[in-house]
């Protein structure tokens, strides 16, 4: 009998249009890094971030002077924002009347739990989703001094503990994160809520995971291992980079699990002492001219002759080299032999005929 994905069981969360949870197809969403008062600046971001394939982004609210210009942000968004909100739970209120669909609090820091029930009643009034962040960073005083209990307990314990705080409130709209940055905690920490907390739904992501080639790697082994297991609802790569870095990383891992796909998937060899054309930059570019194609298609350079036609034959479109030329196949089927200088441009040429 098939059994459900954990991301199947969870419940389904609005954030403006999109939903998170219960079986929706998983989430990617970044953060901007531009000052929040710079109004266009930050939505000329937003836009480049959906342009790259965020669902939704967040936006951080540092002070009561930003407040316009974070309105301003969430009229004028094509896609809807989320609050990152810390230690001012006024600023938490302010973001909903603002218009934000969701917001990002770490009730830790926020004070009380009269202004944490202050935020919920907002939120709850305005119909805006809340994400519980907890963070290996920032735990509880009583928690993170406790020697008796391994990093992700104090994680799991902390994320208990908010959850059965915000639904004995009545506040059903959560989703939840626990993150680390290392990548044996962020698994162990999100296997054992999925466990313990199925109906909730799941942020993922390694925090702090580093540059671009490190914060990478740590993504796509720490996401990849939940999100193949069926844990996780949305996620984001946390990389010190361009945010604009992140989504093709998150849409990379969860093309490669099968889960959601956007734009082509470039299969490409290794190159080895067979290949007899400069393989390396004619893949490059290939990948390169890709990166404005949104087609689910899959595209073959291949380097000799021992895997180059089985898997460009397999490819939608896709190349199989020789000796300073190339076999260009297309569904399959041979079309034409190609000289080396023209391969990036030929098969770009089919690809738009798809």
């Amino acid at each position: 009998m098939p059994t459900s994905l954990p991301r199947e069981l969870t419940r389904p969360v609005m954030v403006g249009s999109v939903q998170i949870g219960g079986g929706a197809p998983v989430v990617v969403q970044s953060m901007t890094c531009t000052p929040t008062s710079d109004t266009e600046a930050t939505l000329d971001q937003i836009r480049a971030l959906a342009d790259g394939g965020c669902d939704v982004v967040r936006v951080t609210l540092p002070n009561r002077a930003a407040i316009d210009s974070f309105k301003a942000i969430c009229d004028a968004s094509p896609v809807p924002i989320i609050a990152d909100i810390h230690f001012d739970y006024r600023l938490a209120i302010a973001a909903v009347d603002a218009g934000a669909a969701k917001l990002r609090i770490n009730p830790g820091n926020i004070g009380s739990w009269e202004k944490v029930d202050a935020v919920i009643d907002a939120a709850g009034a305005a119909g805006a989703a809340i994400r519980i962040g907890v963070n290996a960073g920032s735990l509880e005083e009583d928690l993170a001094s406790r020697d008796d209990l391994t990093q992700p307990e104090k994680l799991v314990a902390s994320s208990l503990r908010f959850v059965e705080h915000f639904e004995a409130r009545g506040f059903k709209d959560i989703v939840l994160s626990a993150k680390a940055h290392s990548v044996p905690t962020t698994i162990e920490t999100y296997r054992a809520l999925s466990r313990e907390l199925p109906h909730i739904p799941l942020h993922i992501g390694v925090t702090e995971a580093g540059t671009v080639q490190q914060g990478t790697i740590k993504s796509a082994v720490g996401l990849g291992v939940l999100l193949a297991e069926g844990i996780g609802d949305t996620l984001r790569v946390s990389l010190t980079a361009d945010p604009t870095e992140e989504p093709p990383v998150a849409w990379g891992i969860l093309q490669c699990l099968g889960i959601r796909r956007r734009g082509p998937e470039l299969v490409s060899c290794p190159t080895c002492g067979r290949t007899q054309v400069d393989l390396i930059p004619i893949a490059q570019e290939v990948e390169k001219r890709l990166r404005t194609c949104e087609k689910p298609i899959s595209v073959a350079v291949m380097g000799c002759v021992v895997n180059g036609p089985g898997e460009a034959s397999d490819a939608d479109v896709g190349v199989a080299c020789g000796k300073g030329s190339a076999l260009l196949f297309k569904h399959g089927q041979p079309v034409r032999k190609i000289p080396e200088s023209q391969i990036a441009d030929a098969l770009m040429e089919e690809i738009e005929k798809l």
